[in-house]
Protein backbone atom coordinates (compact mmCIF):
# COMPACT_ATOMS: atom_id res chain seq x y z
CA UNK A 1 0.00 0.00 0.00
CA UNK A 2 1.38 3.36 -0.92
CA UNK A 3 2.24 5.76 1.65
CA UNK A 4 0.09 9.09 2.10
CA UNK A 5 1.34 12.30 1.30
CA UNK A 6 0.87 14.69 4.06
CA UNK A 7 1.90 17.83 1.88
CA UNK A 8 -1.19 20.05 1.55
CA UNK A 9 -2.55 22.70 -0.93
CA UNK A 10 -2.97 26.08 0.42
CA UNK A 11 -6.45 26.11 -1.51
CA UNK A 12 -10.49 26.52 -0.73
CA UNK A 13 -10.89 24.57 2.74
CA UNK A 14 -9.02 26.38 5.70
CA UNK A 15 -5.34 25.01 6.24
CA UNK A 16 -6.64 23.59 10.09
CA UNK A 17 -9.32 21.67 7.93
CA UNK A 18 -6.88 20.50 5.54
CA UNK A 19 -4.30 19.74 8.68
CA UNK A 20 -6.97 17.83 10.14
CA UNK A 21 -7.96 15.73 7.31
CA UNK A 22 -4.29 14.87 6.35
CA UNK A 23 -3.95 13.71 10.20
CA UNK A 24 -6.94 11.60 10.15
CA UNK A 25 -5.70 9.89 7.05
CA UNK A 26 -2.48 9.47 8.30
CA UNK A 27 -3.81 7.59 11.76
CA UNK A 28 -6.46 5.60 10.10
CA UNK A 29 -3.93 4.27 7.26
CA UNK A 30 -1.54 3.49 9.80
CA UNK A 31 1.31 5.69 9.03
CA UNK A 32 1.03 7.11 12.78
CA UNK A 33 0.48 4.11 14.97
CA UNK A 34 -1.80 4.01 18.42
CA UNK A 35 -0.08 5.21 20.90
CA UNK A 36 2.88 6.88 18.80
CA UNK A 37 4.21 10.22 19.93
CA UNK A 38 3.18 13.19 17.80
CA UNK A 39 5.82 16.15 17.80
CA UNK A 40 4.83 19.59 16.95
CA UNK A 41 8.07 20.35 15.20
CA UNK A 42 8.03 17.26 12.94
CA UNK A 43 4.52 17.65 11.54
CA UNK A 44 5.27 21.42 10.65
CA UNK A 45 7.72 19.79 8.45
CA UNK A 46 6.00 17.07 7.17
CA UNK A 47 2.67 18.98 6.82
CA UNK A 48 4.24 21.94 5.39
CA UNK A 49 2.24 24.57 7.62
CA UNK A 50 3.69 26.44 10.78
CA UNK A 51 2.90 25.76 14.52
CA UNK A 52 -0.57 27.14 14.84
CA UNK A 53 -2.59 25.25 12.37
CA UNK A 54 -1.12 21.75 13.95
CA UNK A 55 -1.64 23.18 17.53
CA UNK A 56 -5.46 24.10 16.06
CA UNK A 57 -5.60 20.58 14.42
CA UNK A 58 -4.73 18.64 17.40
CA UNK A 59 -7.32 20.05 19.86
CA UNK A 60 -9.93 19.06 17.25
CA UNK A 61 -8.56 15.70 16.88
CA UNK A 62 -8.14 15.62 20.51
CA UNK A 63 -11.91 16.48 20.97
CA UNK A 64 -12.76 13.57 18.63
CA UNK A 65 -10.63 10.96 20.47
CA UNK A 66 -8.14 10.36 18.08
CA UNK A 67 -5.24 12.31 20.23
CA UNK A 68 -5.07 12.01 23.66
CA UNK A 69 -2.50 14.81 25.38
CA UNK A 70 -0.26 14.24 28.47
CA UNK A 71 2.02 16.39 30.91
CA UNK A 72 5.69 16.36 30.24
CA UNK A 73 4.95 14.39 26.92
CA UNK A 74 2.76 16.21 24.57
CA UNK A 75 -0.16 14.55 21.92
CA UNK A 76 -0.36 11.05 21.07
CA UNK A 77 -2.26 9.19 18.66
CA UNK A 78 -5.36 7.35 21.11
CA UNK A 79 -5.28 3.79 21.83
CA UNK A 80 -8.55 1.81 22.47
CA UNK A 81 -9.33 -1.21 24.34
CA UNK A 82 -11.08 -4.20 23.70
CA UNK A 83 -14.25 -3.27 25.82
CA UNK A 84 -14.51 -0.08 24.28
CA UNK A 85 -14.11 -1.13 20.77
CA UNK A 86 -16.49 -4.11 21.47
CA UNK A 87 -19.05 -1.32 22.76
CA UNK A 88 -18.26 1.18 19.76
CA UNK A 89 -19.20 -1.76 17.30
CA UNK A 90 -22.46 -2.55 19.32
CA UNK A 91 -23.75 0.92 19.11
CA UNK A 92 -22.55 1.48 15.87
CA UNK A 93 -24.18 -1.64 14.01
CA UNK A 94 -27.76 -0.07 15.71
CA UNK A 95 -27.26 3.32 14.49
CA UNK A 96 -25.98 2.43 10.77
CA UNK A 97 -28.89 -0.37 10.89
CA UNK A 98 -31.49 2.52 11.42
CA UNK A 99 -29.52 4.84 9.06
CA UNK A 100 -29.75 2.38 6.29
CA UNK A 101 -33.81 1.85 6.98
CA UNK A 102 -34.04 5.72 6.44
CA UNK A 103 -32.34 5.88 3.54
CA UNK A 104 -34.00 3.11 1.86
CA UNK A 105 -37.32 3.99 2.74
CA UNK A 106 -36.68 7.62 2.46
CA UNK A 107 -33.58 8.33 0.45
CA UNK A 108 -33.58 10.35 -2.78
CA UNK A 109 -32.85 8.83 -6.31
CA UNK A 110 -29.95 11.00 -6.22
CA UNK A 111 -28.56 10.24 -2.85
CA UNK A 112 -29.10 6.18 -4.24
CA UNK A 113 -27.09 6.72 -7.43
CA UNK A 114 -24.35 8.26 -5.12
CA UNK A 115 -24.09 5.56 -3.15
CA UNK A 116 -23.70 3.26 -6.16
CA UNK A 117 -20.89 5.04 -7.84
CA UNK A 118 -18.54 5.41 -4.09
CA UNK A 119 -18.94 1.37 -3.78
CA UNK A 120 -18.07 0.68 -6.92
CA UNK A 121 -15.14 3.14 -6.08
CA UNK A 122 -14.45 1.00 -3.45
CA UNK A 123 -14.60 -2.06 -4.78
CA UNK A 124 -11.86 -0.48 -7.59
CA UNK A 125 -10.02 0.57 -4.74
CA UNK A 126 -9.63 -2.72 -2.92
CA UNK A 127 -8.75 -4.52 -6.52
CA UNK A 128 -5.91 -2.13 -7.11
CA UNK A 129 -4.86 -2.43 -3.13
CA UNK A 130 -4.54 1.23 -2.90
CA UNK A 131 -4.35 1.62 0.84
CA UNK A 132 -5.18 5.76 1.16
CA UNK A 133 -7.94 5.48 -1.60
CA UNK A 134 -9.08 2.50 0.78
CA UNK A 135 -10.00 4.86 3.25
CA UNK A 136 -11.07 7.55 0.91
CA UNK A 137 -13.68 5.26 -0.82
CA UNK A 138 -14.98 3.65 2.81
CA UNK A 139 -15.36 6.94 4.65
CA UNK A 140 -17.01 8.13 1.52
CA UNK A 141 -19.51 5.18 1.36
CA UNK A 142 -20.96 6.04 5.21
CA UNK A 143 -20.97 9.92 4.29
CA UNK A 144 -23.61 8.82 1.30
CA UNK A 145 -25.37 6.32 3.99
CA UNK A 146 -25.76 8.67 6.69
CA UNK A 147 -26.51 11.67 4.03
CA UNK A 148 -29.14 9.32 2.33
CA UNK A 149 -30.49 8.49 5.65
CA UNK A 150 -31.83 12.33 5.98
CA UNK A 151 -31.27 12.55 9.84
CA UNK A 152 -29.40 15.05 11.67
CA UNK A 153 -29.24 13.64 14.60
CA UNK A 154 -27.81 10.02 13.78
CA UNK A 155 -25.05 11.91 11.09
CA UNK A 156 -23.81 13.70 13.96
CA UNK A 157 -22.95 10.60 16.17
CA UNK A 158 -22.00 8.69 13.29
CA UNK A 159 -19.35 10.88 12.66
CA UNK A 160 -18.63 10.89 15.93
CA UNK A 161 -18.35 6.99 16.29
CA UNK A 162 -16.54 6.86 12.82
CA UNK A 163 -13.86 9.26 14.35
CA UNK A 164 -13.02 7.04 16.77
CA UNK A 165 -12.95 4.09 13.98
CA UNK A 166 -10.33 5.42 11.99
CA UNK A 167 -8.05 3.54 14.63
CA UNK A 168 -9.52 -0.19 14.21
CA UNK A 169 -10.51 0.68 10.51
CA UNK A 170 -7.40 -0.57 8.38
CA UNK A 171 -6.54 -3.05 11.47
CA UNK A 172 -10.31 -4.42 10.54
CA UNK A 173 -9.68 -4.11 6.34
CA UNK A 174 -6.62 -5.56 5.68
CA UNK A 175 -6.87 -8.86 7.77
CA UNK A 176 -6.63 -11.89 5.26
CA UNK A 177 -10.00 -12.52 3.08
CA UNK A 178 -11.32 -9.28 4.70
CA UNK A 179 -11.67 -7.07 2.27
CA UNK A 180 -12.95 -9.30 -0.57
CA UNK A 181 -16.18 -9.72 1.72
CA UNK A 182 -16.48 -5.83 2.78
CA UNK A 183 -17.05 -4.85 -0.94
CA UNK A 184 -19.85 -7.72 -0.96
CA UNK A 185 -21.32 -6.71 2.00
CA UNK A 186 -21.69 -3.12 1.02
CA UNK A 187 -23.20 -4.27 -1.96
CA UNK A 188 -25.84 -6.32 -0.69
CA UNK A 189 -26.35 -2.32 1.09
CA UNK A 190 -26.27 -0.31 -1.75
CA UNK A 191 -28.79 -3.09 -3.54
CA UNK A 192 -31.32 -3.28 -0.74
CA UNK A 193 -31.28 0.66 -0.37
CA UNK A 194 -31.82 0.62 -4.28
CA UNK A 195 -34.63 -1.97 -3.86
CA UNK A 196 -36.30 0.45 -1.43
CA UNK A 197 -36.52 -2.61 0.89
CA UNK A 198 -35.69 -1.01 4.74
CA UNK A 199 -35.85 -4.21 6.85
CA UNK A 200 -33.04 -6.00 4.20
CA UNK A 201 -30.87 -2.83 4.21
CA UNK A 202 -30.93 -2.69 8.12
CA UNK A 203 -29.84 -6.11 8.36
CA UNK A 204 -27.15 -6.06 5.39
CA UNK A 205 -26.15 -2.69 7.48
CA UNK A 206 -25.55 -4.50 10.74
CA UNK A 207 -24.49 -7.44 9.64
CA UNK A 208 -21.43 -5.56 7.38
CA UNK A 209 -20.62 -4.03 11.15
CA UNK A 210 -20.90 -7.46 12.96
CA UNK A 211 -18.07 -8.77 10.75
CA UNK A 212 -16.04 -5.71 10.92
CA UNK A 213 -16.35 -5.74 14.74
CA UNK A 214 -15.33 -9.82 14.97
CA UNK A 215 -12.29 -9.37 12.37
CA UNK A 216 -10.73 -6.06 14.67
CA UNK A 217 -12.10 -7.53 17.79
CA UNK A 218 -10.52 -11.16 17.51
CA UNK A 219 -7.20 -8.92 16.19
CA UNK A 220 -7.15 -7.11 19.93
CA UNK A 221 -7.67 -10.38 21.44
CA UNK A 222 -4.77 -12.42 19.49
CA UNK A 223 -2.34 -9.66 19.54
CA UNK A 224 -3.48 -8.88 23.55
CA UNK A 225 -3.47 -5.14 22.12
CA UNK A 226 -5.59 -3.90 25.16
CA UNK A 227 -4.25 -0.20 24.40
CA UNK A 228 -4.09 -0.40 20.62
CA UNK A 229 -5.81 -0.02 17.14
Amino acid sequence: MGEIGLQISRQSATLRIQVEEKLRQAIASGRFKPGQRLVERELCELIGVGRTSIREALRQLEAEGLITSYPHRGPVVSTISYEEAAQLYSVRALLESFAGQEFAENGSPENIANLERVVEEFADAAESGAGSRLIATKTAFYDCLMEGSGNVFVKQMLTSLHNRVTLLRMTSMTQPGRLKHSVAEIRDIAAAIRDRNGPKAAAACKYHIDMAAKVALDYLRKNDVSHSE
